[in-house]
This record gives C-alpha cells, sequence and structure tokens, in this order.
C-alpha cells in the first residue's frame, strides 16, 4: 500500500481547501489549550500542586499525545479520508473533555477511599492522570498524522503541514490567553470546557462537509508499499528533535520560574509566559515550513536551528536574570493591571522569543528532512512520518520538563541547568549533522568550534540575583535590602533568607516576604497559634499548614498538653533552612518530638489525612500566586471542617496588602460560608489594618476571659506568657483585643462576594488583578464600621468586658 494522494490533475483541487483545513487546525489548537488549563487545573485539586503532581500530570497529557501520534497509522486504515478521521477525532476529544469534566468529582472520591487503602501516593496520582487524559489527549496527538495523509509528498505538500502545525500553535495561543483573561477569569471550568467542546464539534462538523468535497485517493490498489521505509540516517534526525523537545520544556520550566518571579506568580503571568512561548513556536514553524520549500537538505537547516539556540538559550539567560530585572518600567501602583500585563508580554517576548522561534522551525525541518519522497527504495504513509516524529519531539519533551523540574533545577540550580541547555542544543546540532561530518578530520574540527563556541556561552549564564527571589518586581523598590544569609532553589519555589543592618531575618519564597522578625510579622504568626491554642479548652493535636520560618508551629511548643504538631510543607528545603535562622523564635520546632513533617500539597495532604485535629492553623502563601487560591476555596475549608475533633477550631491567615477590597470579601465571605460562626481578628501596622486572622469552629462557642487570664498565670504556661509579651500581648484582654468582627455582623458587608469554589477558583484571578495594591487600612477600616461587641461570644468578670468595650468601641 502506497502513500495516499491526490493524482497530479486533482492537486489544483486539493490546494484550495488547504487554507481552510488551516484554520480547522487553529481551531482546535485553541481547544486544546484551553483544556490544558481547565485539566491541569481540575485535578491539581484531587492529585495535588506539587512538583511531583505536576510532572504526573505533565507527563501523561504528552504522553498520551505521543502514543496518539504513533497510534494512527498502525490502528487506522488510509483507506479512509483522512479529514473523516479528523472529523472523529475532534468529535471525540470534545465528548471525553465533558466526561472528565463530570467525573473528577467521582474520581476524587475513588482516590481518597484508595489513599486511605494504604496504596503509594505517587502510583495513584499517575492512575487518576492516565484514566483522565490517556483517552483525550490520545486523540489529540493522532490529529496531524491523519490529516498528513491527505497531503502530497513533495516540498510544497510537506511545508503545509509545517503551516499546519504553526495554524495549530496560533491557536493555542489564542486558546491559552482566552482561557486565563476570560473564560476562567469571568466564568469557571464547567462554561470553559464547555467553549472548547463547542469549537471541538464545530471544528469536527466542517472537516465531514470538507471530507465529501474534498478529493483524496488511496493509491494502495496501484503500488505496492514499502511500509516503514525510511532515509538511511532518519535516525539521527529523530534524536536531534528529541534533544530538541527536551531543551525546549527544559527551558520553559527554568523560565517560567524566573520569570514568574521577576513578574508576580499570578495566574496571568503565567498565562503571558505559556502564550509567548506559543506564539515563538507558531512563528518559527511559519518559518521552517517555507524553509522546507527552498532547502534542497533541511537537514543542515535543522542542526543550524540546533545550533543557534545555544547562543539564544545564553541570550535568554542573559536578559531575565541581568537585564529586565533592572528594567525601571510599570513601578508596582504606577499603572493599572492591564498595563502591566502588556509591559510583562514585551518583556517576556524580548527574552524568550529568539529561542522558541528557533524550537518551533526545527520541527517542519524535522519533517522534511525524514519525508518519504527522501527514502530510498519507495514511499511510506506520510502520516506515520509526521507521527513518529511527533512521538520523537515529545518523548524529549516529556524527558526535558520532568528532568528539570524535579532533578536539575532541586540539584544544580536554574544556572547550571541553563548551561545543560546549551550542551543539550549543541548535541542536538551535532547530531543532525552527523552523516554529513565526513571525513572524521573535518567532523571534528566542526564539532570543536561549536563545542568551544558553547562553552563560551555557557560560561555567560549569569546567577539568579538573590534580590529577585526575595522581592521579585519591587526588587528596584526596596530601600533597605541588607544582605543574603542564605538561599536555594528547591523542586517547587526558591527561597532565601537575609538580615537587615538591625538584625532582623526575613525569609523569602518566590519573589515576596513571606515572614520575619520584624514586631509586626511576628504577632501576626503568633497570633495564628495563640488564639486558637487559647480559646481551645485543652488542644492536643494540631496541624500547621505551611511551615514558612516555622513561628506559627513554634507557637504551640510551650504547650504542654499538646501531644501531635504535625506540619504540611510543599517546599522540602524550607524548614531546615529557616529552622537555622529563626530558631530561636521558631522554638526550633523542626526537633521537638512531638513535630512530624509532612513534605506535600496542603491539599492534596488534607484530601487524604485519616487524622483529625484540635486546631487547624494555615498561613499559605498570598492568594494572588498561582494554585494558592485552593488552600482558600469553599471546599477546602470543609474538608478542613471534616478533620476537626468536637470543639475543634481553624484559623487561616488573609493579607489586606497587596490585596483589594473584591479580593478580601472574597475570602472573608468563603470563609463564612463554612464557618458561619466565624470571626475576624486584626494584626495592625502603625495603628492602621495590615493583615488579619479568621477563626472558626464547627459549634458555637464561648470565649471565657477570666479562664483565659488564670491559664496563662499557671506555672506550666509561663512559656506561653512569654511568648505572647514578646509580640506585645501582656494579657489575655489584649490579645483579645484584636478583635474585628463575625461573619453575621459583617453580612451586609458582604453582600454579594464572590464565592471562592474549587470548579471556579476565582480568587486567583480577583487576586491577580490586586497583586501591586496597597489598600490595607482602607479595607480594615471599612471592615471595623460593621464591629460590635460580642457580648454573646466573650464572657467574663465586668472588669475585663469593661477593659474590652472600651478598647473595642475606640477603634
Amino acid at each position: 500500500m502506497t502513500i495516499a494522494s491526490p493524482l497530479p490533475e486533482e492537486t489544483p483541487g486539493l490546494r484550495r481547501f488547504l487554507p481552510a483545513l488551516l484554520l480547522l487546525f487553529a481551531a482546535s489548537g485553541c481547544a486544546a489549550l484551553i483544556y490544558e488549563v481547565v485539566w491541569f487545573q481540575l485535578l491539581q485539586l484531587v492529585v495535588g500542586s506539587s512538583a511531583i503532581s505536576i510532572g504526573v500530570l505533565l507527563g501523561t497529557y504528552m504522553g498520551g499525545m505521543c502514543l496518539g501520534s504513533l497510534a494512527l497509522s498502525r490502528v487506522i486504515s488510509r483507506r479512509r479520508h483522512p479529514l473523516r478521521i479528523y472529523a472523529a477525532l475532534e468529535l471525540g476529544i470534545g465528548v471525553f473533555a465533558i466526561a472528565v469534566l463530570f467525573g473528577v468529582p467521582h474520581i476524587d472520591r475513588l482516590y481518597v477511599v484508595a489513599v486511605g487503602q494504604g496504596y503509594p501516593g505517587i502510583v495513584l496520582r499517575g492512575i487518576v492522570a492516565a484514566v483522565c487524559l490517556l483517552p483525550p489527549t490520545l486523540l489529540m496527538g493522532a490529529s496531524l498524522p491523519a490529516v498528513a495523509r491527505w497531503v502530497e509528498t513533495t516540498p510544497d505538500g510537506i511545508s503545509w503541514l509545517g503551516f499546519f502545525y504553526g495554524g495549530n500553535i496560533g491557536g493555542a495561543v489564542f486558546g491559552c490567553l482566552l482561557a486565563g483573561f476570560y473564560l476562567l477569569r469571568i466564568h469557571d471550568m464547567a462554561v470553559a470546557t464547555y467553549v472548547a467542546a463547542s469549537i471541538n464539534g464545530t471544528a469536527g462538523v466542517l472537516s465531514f462537509v470538507l471530507a465529501r468535497r474534498a478529493p483524496y485517493r488511496d493509491q494502495a490498489a496501484s503500488a505496492i508499499s514499502k511500509r516503514g521505509a525510511r532515509p538511511r540516517d532518519a535516525w539521527p534526525v529523530y534524536t536531534a528533535i528529541a534533544l530538541s523537545g527536551l531543551s525546549a520544556l527544559g527551558a520553559e520550566v527554568i523560565w517560567t520560574r524566573l520569570l514568574s518571579l521577576l513578574l508576580g506568580g499570578t495566574v496571568y503571568t503565567f498565562s503571558i509566559i505559556l502564550a509567548v512561548f506559543l506564539i515563538g513556536l507558531g512563528l518559527g514553524s511559519a518559518f521552517g515550513a517555507r524553509e522546507t520549500r527552498r532547502n534542497r537538505d533541511p537537514r543542515i537547516a535543522l542542526a543550524g536551528c540546533q545550533l543557534l539556540l545555544a547562543a539564544a538559550i545564553a541570550y535568554a539567560a542573559y536578559t531575565i536574570l541581568h537585564s529586565l530585572p533592572y528594567w525601571n518600567l510599570n513601578l508596582p501602583g504606577s499603572t493599572g493591571p492591564w498595563l502591566n500585563f502588556a509591559a510583562d508580554l514585551g518583556r517576556c517576548l524580548w527574552a524568550i522569543l529568539p529561542a522558541t522561534f528557533l524550537w518551533g522551525a526545527s520541527f517542519p525541518l524535522a519533517i522534511a528532512a525524514v519525508s518519504p519522497e527522501r527514502a530510498d527504495g519507495g514511499e511510506q504513509d506520510l502520516g506515520q512520518v509526521v507521527g513518529e516524529t511527533y512521538a520523537a519531539n515529545t518523548v524529549g519533551a516529556i524527558a526535558g520538563a520532568l528532568t528539570f523540574s524535579m532533578l536539575l533545577i532541586p540539584w544544580i540550580g536554574t544556572q547550571q541547568s541553563q548551561r545543560v541547555l546549551i550542551a543539550v542544543s549543541l548535541i542536538a546540532g551535532l547530531v543532525a549533522l552527523a552523516p554529513l561530518l565526513r571525513p572524521l578530520a573535518r567532523g571534528a574540527g566542526i564539532a570543536t568550534a561549536c563545542t568551544v563556541v558553547a562553552a563560551a556561552l555557557a560560561w555567560s549564564v549569569p546567577q539568579i540575583p538573590w534580590l529577585m527571589i526575595g522581592y521579585g518586581r519591587r526588587m528596584l523598590t526596596q530601600t533597605d535590602n541588607g544582605h543574603l544569609l542564605y538561599f536555594a532553589e528547591g523542586m517547587n519555589s526558591s527561597m532565601a533568607v537575609s538580615e537587615l543592618d538591625g538584625g532582623q531575618h526575613y525569609f523569602h519564597v518566590s519573589g515576596k516576604v513571606e515572614a520575619s522578625t520584624e514586631p509586626f510579622d511576628m504577632r501576626l504568626q503568633r497570633m495564628l497559634g495563640h488564639l486558637p491554642a487559647l480559646i481551645h479548652p485543652r488542644p492536643r493535636s494540631v496541624l500547621v499548614v505551611g511551615f514558612g520560618a516555622g513561628v506559627t508551629a513554634g507557637s504551640f511548643v510551650p504547650y504542654p498538653e499538646i501531644e501531635k504538631i504535625t506540619i504540611c510543607e510543599i517546599e522540602r528545603v524550607i524548614p531546615p533552612a529557616t529552622s537555622h535562622y529563626f530558631q530561636r523564635e521558631n522554638n526550633d520546632v523542626i526537633h521537638d518530638p512531638r513535630t512530624r513533617i509532612f513534605y506535600d500539597d496542603a491539599r492534596h495532604f488534607v484530601l487524604t489525612s485519616r487524622d483529625k485535629y484540635d486546631i487547624i492553623t494555615s498561613d499559605p502563601i498570598h492568594p494572588w500566586v498561582k494554585g494558592t487560591s485552593t488552600l482558600y476555596s469553599k471546599e477546602y475549608f470543609e474538608m478542613c471542617k471534616r478533620h476537626l475533633n468536637p470543639g475543634g477550631i481553624v484559623t487561616q491567615w488573609v493579607p489586606l496588602y497587596e490585596s483589594d477590597l473584591a479580593t478580601v470579601k472574597s475570602e472573608l465571605a468563603t470563609f463564612f460560608e463554612v464557618f458561619p460562626n466565624g470571626t475576624v481578628w486584626g494584626n495592625e501596622l502603625s495603628g492602621e489594618g495590615y493583615d488579619i486572622v479568621l477563626l472558626g469552629q464547627a459549634e458555637p462557642a464561648r470565649i471565657d476571659v477570666d479562664a483565659m487570664e488564670q491559664r496563662l498565670h499557671r506555672p506550666d504556661q509561663a512559656k506561653v506568657a512569654d511568648s505572647l509579651r514578646e509580640v506585645g500581648f501582656f494579657s489575655a484582654t489584649d490579645l483579645l483585643s484584636t478583635y474585628g468582627g463575625r461573619g453575621a455582623d459583617l453580612a451586609p458587608w458582604l453582600a454579594g462576594a464572590e464565592i471562592n469554589r474549587d470548579l471556579n477558583l476565582r480568587l486567583q484571578y480577583l487576586a491577580g488583578m490586586a497583586a501591586s495594591a496597597q489598600n490595607a487600612p482602607a479595607i480594615y477600616s471599612e471592615m471595623l464600621h460593621f464591629r460590635a461587641f460580642p457580648k454573646d461570644l466573650i464572657t467574663g468578670s465586668e472588669g475585663d468586658l469593661q477593659t474590652l468595650r472600651i478598647v473595642l468601641g475606640s477603634k
């Protein structure tokens, strides 16, 4: 059976349908990126958002596309019209996508049961990802090889495949921005899924219509196929394009991490970075497609792209680390968020477009290099060639994503990892040229020259500035940065510890300060621990979500009645480092015999834990950071509530700074949906609002001021009293004077606030728009207008109550 192609006299008729098919591929790419954004967000609710979980999801997603690209030519007969196959694939993708949307809640319950029975977590995460992602991604991967059978095996026809690939990526750019900036910001995951499925359905129907009008004839009856015939030098090309995929995804992992530090890790920043990466791939693919018509030996062009990538990677590294951080543009508060987004888009284009362009150009050049027209001894199924090339590129991409995110960055850091990228590009270029590097002397000379140049480029890659880890986009506005004590790049995030001239220690993670020994920070961290520990009559077990500097967890150490302190932290490099530099402030909690640390995504830990606690306190990073809003959702609070013992208490940190009114209202309204008896406790800075603690209980409870005071005067509670005095609380009355209101009182103020649910994660989109806002005093002042003295909540002697009435009434 030979290559299925139209007869010569039918070629003009065929060509007029190619632009329409290009548009269909763009629509398919748009739907695919909407799904990718939605599926990763949806499945992270089940398997977590740690690097391991993301690696499992990404590997399954891309692995499904790889298998689909290989399976098409082996499973589906060439006698079937390629456009009908393509139509069926698009319709199938839409059906499976809707099934994933409705099936994940059921998988969620089964997953929890399986984990509870002791099955290995990593295995179960892979099974969940495979069940959800393999069916639709198999069909996605088969789409380009399917259409390849309809294209002529000439340079002109193969160039159209490059344009199809570029059009698909162009649609993906639109889908990425549509999902990140509109569908998920305004609507939810269900609406986004329905829009993408509608796009698939429309593409499928139009493909069926085109199939009825477009010519296609299989020449199997008139020729003998030499299925599997390839150019004798095909494997160097496959190896080169696999290495190209490895370096591309490795670079995406590294640069996304670095750029999110610099630009702020909001969901919008991630959408911008992904869109720019896709823009470069699309433009490069279009260029590479054109080159396949003009270049007699595309292997040389492919090798040239890979060798030039070494310079492009070095340029991107230098620009991101040594140039962009010092661009005095869009300083926080100087412009609105949309202007900031436009500036961020420009920065990303300036830094990474050259490299992504070259990666995009490599794919059509690789197809041309191994196309059937060049095979010795006969023709081959072009769908098989495209599928194998795509599969090689995807296998490399999977290896790159997993290797760099889970191994190289934690092991050798981003600087050395970028040097590895340069070396991989050099090897890819030399491998592609291998059949042409004869005689040996000429080949050795070329290889030596390329290696020397690549080594010089690798040496030029700078180290990441610690101020970028410490302050991100605010690094230029800091007047007292102090000096670096320690920094590390972990699997999930980068962190640093610094010291100011006055001796204050600061803990930084992912471009922002998360804790410090400043009085206002110490007060907040201690409040998160002492409020629930003193309100609860006899706490025995505690769960601390997020270690940070360890101060909140360490606040429980002085309580002799507490028997178990469980800490859940996503990043392994943080507890050992901060325990050392904040040892006095956190009471060396990491070495307390009652302490157990679990390294996992907090939501996944709470979802799958079989334990219950008297206190759950949550001190996550800011809600505008992508993925954090899952720790502020209604469903997360309900999970915490289910893990409370009778009389148990939940406390939750809510920042008022780097936030706006809509964001804060959403956080409070969501919490009070689950804990209607919840209360607000304020932490002020210079007499004005700064951040707050939300406190919730499953059952209505009373706070006895006298009992708390007596407890603090007991000899076995002396260290507790000392811990409170260090942050300005000299009595129970002082601590309770931070009362800022409760859910019932704030109901009129919170009317109409958006509830942050798992299926919309509205908070990360609200908070992402307000990441540069500084409205904390005004927000807290407005909140206090609704505060009334809680006479049915706080009880005690008349003297203490009168003191509280005076203090609270004066605010």
